[in-house]
């Protein structure tokens, strides 16, 4: 009984839209946005974790963070959301090869338990959960 009053209170919280919007919404941007900075901050930091076979690193770390950026932005308007989550959730999908790459040893770990590499492939199926939540808002 209690598990099916909790369903019920997740439901409620999901279609109420004024719950949800818009603090947190700006939330996810500022992340975006923050990832997106963080590439021409510390690019080495990225280019460690490229897969081998993908080409010319320096412009796909550039690129993604050009698209974290502009997704992130494109958050806080009403006439980009929806193109905006769309991005996001492509983007997130790309970037699990990424996760995936850091599994295969340890010099594609980069230095990061592969405890911590397991969780963060969970964790991109969280946030494509979490910018698809949006959608009908």
């Amino acid at each position: 009984m209690e598990a099916a009053f909790f369903c019920v209170k997740i439901y409620i919280f999901l279609k109420n839209k004024t719950m949800m919007y818009p603090y947190d919404l700006y939330f996810m941007a500022a992340l975006y946005i923050f990832a997106g900075i963080m590439h021409f901050i510390k690019p080495k930091v990225y280019l460690r974790i490229m897969p081998k076979y993908l080409p010319n690193h320096k412009s796909l770390v550039a690129l993604s963070g050009v698209a974290e950026i502009a997704l992130g932005i494109g958050l806080c308007f009403p006439a980009t959301k929806n193109i905006a989550i769309y991005g996001i959730i492509a983007m997130l999908v790309v970037f699990l090869s990424v996760h995936f790459y850091m599994l295969s040893g340890e010099k594609a770990a980069a230095g990061i338990p592969k405890w911590i590499l397991l969780l963060r492939i969970p964790l991109q199926f969280g946030l494509m959960y979490w910018a698809y939540a949006y959608l009908a808002l």
